[in-house]
């Protein structure tokens, strides 16, 4: 496998914080937490806003909140809307999800963040080497109306029904399909709760979440360019996507700890999805929620 780069020798924690009040109060949040790195949504993650552009005086207001933190831009992840199943062999559907995907890369790009992650969605009745190809064109398109450093970057995925992204073959393939001349701008993250609800025992031993990792590393041709860090609420090979605090789900603190040795989390963003304690926080209040507070020290320990 890849050695690690001597560049690499820093880990950037965050999470998804919370953006009540705006993105701006997000990276607040997340720079009063002492995250070096974090995500956030730029649009309203139940709907395709294909056609919603993002205000430059977000944008004006979200840079200027960064200044005032330690989380350098490309160390920003944008999840997408969770709703862009660009796998679907629905022509319409497709085509909406394509133009959400791409606008997420707009907004995103105005933003100068490092990536954009998303779920590529299900496959439904089609084959599924044939939807491989269909989130392949939808990357390519959202790639080839944005030239920008922001990375479109896909995301594994739990599992359930017929949702693509499922296993490190699935990934490779799916990249595969990505023109060589765009191939840099795009990659992948990995999800732990995902990758344990799915299937892989990356709870048995610190070999066996190598052994996943590099199974990816060798599929792709490449590490990660991202982590979520979640604990799992459902069991081994459950296919539920339900995130917990580390430690109180059924993956476990232990690895946690063997992948924070692992040289794949340097230099790349590692995000908590997990849960928060005060969702209602009001708009005009940066404090970071306690249980980000919680999670953060966890990790750094």
């Amino acid at each position: 496998m890849t050695p690690p780069s001597s560049k690499k020798t820093t880990r950037f924690l965050g999470a998804h914080t919370i953006d009540n009040g705006g993105i701006h109060m997000a990276v607040r949040r997340a720079g009063n937490a002492g995250m070096t790195a974090m995500q956030l949504f730029t649009a309203i993650p139940k709907f395709y806003g294909d056609k919603s552009s993002i205000k430059p005086e977000r944008v004006e207001r979200f840079k200027a909140a960064l200044k005032e933190t330690d989380i350098r831009p490309e160390n920003i992840v944008v999840h997408a809307a969770y709703v862009l199943s660009v796998a679907t062999p629905d022509e319409e559907k497709w085509a909406r999800a394509s133009g959400g995907l791409t606008k997420e890369m707009e907004r995103s790009s105005t933003l100068g963040v490092g990536a954009v992650c998303f779920h590529p969605g299900s496959a439904g009745t089609s084959d599924r080497s044939d939807s491989a190809k269909r989130i392949a064109k939808a990357i390519t398109a959202a790639l080839k109306a944005n030239d920008s450093d922001t990375r479109l970057l896909v995301e594994n995925t739990a599992g359930a029904g017929k949702t693509m992204g499922k296993t490190a073959q699935e990934v490779g393939e799916i990249l595969s399909h990505v023109a060589k001349a765009l191939r840099k701008r795009t990659g992948y993250g990995l999800d732990t709760c995902h990758l344990f609800s799915s299937g892989y025992a990356i709870h048995e031993s610190k070999a066996k979440l190598t052994a996943v990792l590099d199974e990816f590393e060798s599929e792709t041709g490449e590490a990660p360019s991202f982590f979520h860090l979640n604990d799992s609420e459902g069991e081994l090979g459950s296919n539920r996507d339900r995130h917990v605090l580390i430690g109180e789900g059924q993956i476990g603190k232990a690895p946690f700890e063997w992948l924070m040795s692992d040289h794949r989390t340097m230099g790349i963003p590692l995000i908590l999805e997990t849960p928060q304690l005060n969702y209602d926080i009001a708009d005009d209040d940066d404090s970071p929620d306690p249980y980000d507070v919680k999670m953060m020290k966890l990790l750094r320990s």
